[in-house]
């Protein structure tokens, strides 16, 4: 991934809460075919590594888990929110008018080796730890307990586990680091007014001192 140095982002925790709030990743992998990319949630876990493990499955019928080369590492992409940066929100365009569109987004690249798990109670563990994450902030949560005992163990037996542990990590923030205040205050600002709190959030958090 390109990454000049004002939209590097290079901290680990920093780069792991982003895996965690956006865990749907882009699973890039090579197939006997070409390149393959396949949308799955990972769930993120510490295995006291420096970048931890992602954790997830797809269904047995995926070609993935058969298909893909064990000695060449795969990417999984997670990307936050993003957003469209209009010239006209630039507060120097009245000045100036030397301002063109661009884009903003947050995304992280893990790197790592890719493991097969056909167990069904390695694959129960990860789908009770992934749920429970995922359905702690509602008021009832689901718990696979909830669903009846056969009917979970059927479904277990079409899924494939996998696990990525990550070698290491690429973070860029492309949120207006490269604009002088006034048109990251003026950017900010049109981003709260267009309903985009998280982004406006995110240009306030990564300009660094």
């Amino acid at each position: 991934m390109y990454i000049p140095k004002h939209f590097d982002e290079a901290r680990i925790d920093v780069m792991q809460t982003l895996i965690r709030d956006y865990p749907l990743a882009t699973l890039v992998t090579l197939s006997a075919d070409g390149i393959n990319a396949n949308h799955i949630p990972l769930h993120l876990t510490d295995d006291g590594s420096p970048c931890g493990s992602l954790h997830g499955h797809i269904a047995r019928s995926n070609p993935l888990w058969t298909d893909f080369d064990p000695h060449i590492e795969v990417l999984a992409v997670f990307q936050a929110e993003n957003a469209y940066i209009s010239p006209s929100w630039y507060a120097t365009k009245q000045q100036t008018g030397k301002v063109v569109p661009t884009w903003n987004y947050a995304a992280v690249h893990a790197y790592g080796t890719l493991r097969i798990i056909d167990d069904p109670a390695w694959i129960r563990r990860q789908l009770v730890a992934m749920t429970d994450e995922f359905e702690a902030e509602f008021p009832e949560p689901w718990s696979i307990s909830d669903a009846p005992a056969d009917f979970t163990e059927r479904l277990i037996t079409q899924i494939i586990g996998i696990e990525i542990s990550v070698t290491r990590l690429q973070g860029k923030w492309k949120v207006s680091q490269n604009q002088p205040p006034e048109n990251r205050s003026s950017v900010i600002k049109a981003l709260r007014e267009a309903e985009h709190p998280t982004m406006a959030n995110l240009v306030t958090d990564a300009v660094k001192p």
